[in-house]
């Protein structure tokens, strides 16, 4: 099998709709995958196709990670009515986390600065307080979340909500597509100082204008120098591939062979 060794310690972006589709596909090939959950799967699937799509990943010894919804949601929102709606469909996914047993949960922080910087103060409550608990039924099953960067132009709202959780389980997603397309930033300006919170990382590729989600090295990322600095930090994050289009993994794995970065092999969590 194709980067069998890679397989084992990476995961895939995969739709929750794709990989109950294409279930037996995804396993033959060996994929992790890292299940999408946006849009409306939360409301309409049925908890039995959750099971079986679990129990057929278990069984294969395939692990998995969640990705939680985000699309226009706020759990820090300055609005109650949104913030409730937030975090209800937000505690639909983390419900999940019993049925999946992932190797974490990947969330986005949604701070955004024209929404949210006017009244920072009151948006760090908000969040705060949903990010607690969150971490409370998370860590009851060691199982961390990721908050992910997204248009943060910044680390240094990310940095303020994890030191405030101060949580072996609440970590940080560096998502190295968004820092380009979303911060216009490079990745020096936010990997050493969320260093300490680290735990995984989506990996894709973009011209720096949108978040177009190609293939390692298909884009303009320094991604040689990346990997080099991990190697010579010695960071083991988890590592997602988000490639969103056709031979984009293929080429994510065989760019991370090429450089002979190695994501630190997973330990199977206890059943």
């Amino acid at each position: 099998m194709p980067f069998s060794k890679l397989k084992k310690c990476t995961f895939v972006s995969v739709p929750f709709s794709r990989l109950k589709r294409d279930l037996e596909g995804i396993i033959a090939q060996g994929i992790q995958p890292e299940i999408g959950l946006e849009g409306v799967v939360l409301y309409e699937e049925r908890q039995q196709d959750f099971l079986f799509v679990a129990e057929r990943l278990h069984e294969a010894g395939l692990r998995c990670t969640l990705h939680a919804p985000f699309f226009e949601l706020y759990p820090g929102s300055l609005d109650p009515y949104i913030r409730r709606l937030s975090r209800y469909k937000l505690e639909k996914a983390f419900d999940l986390i019993d049925i999946f047993r992932p190797a974490s949960i990947v969330c986005h922080l949604s701070f955004e600065a024209n929404k949210h910087g006017y009244k920072e103060e009151e948006w760090f409550k908000y969040s705060l307080e949903a990010w607690q608990l969150f971490l409370e039924f998370a860590s009851a099953r060691k199982t961390p979340f990721m908050l992910e960067n997204t248009y943060e132009q910044t680390p240094q709202q990310l940095k303020r909500v994890l030191t405030a959780l101060d949580s072996p389980y609440a970590r940080f997603c560096l998502d190295v597509g968004h820092v380009m397309a979303f911060a216009k930033s490079r990745w020096q300006q936010w990997l050493p100082e969320m260093t300490p919170w680290l735990g995984q990382l989506h990996l894709h590729d973009n011209n720096g204008d949108s978040d177009l989600h190609l293939g390692l090295g298909e884009g303009i990322f320094d991604f040689e120098d990346f990997f080099a600095y991990l190697k010579n930090e010695e960071l083991h994050p988890l590592v997602t591939l988000e490639a969103h289009h056709a031979g984009g993994v293929e080429t994510g794995f065989r760019f991370l062979e090429k450089v002979g970065f190695m994501p630190k092999a997973l330990i199977p969590k206890a059943i």
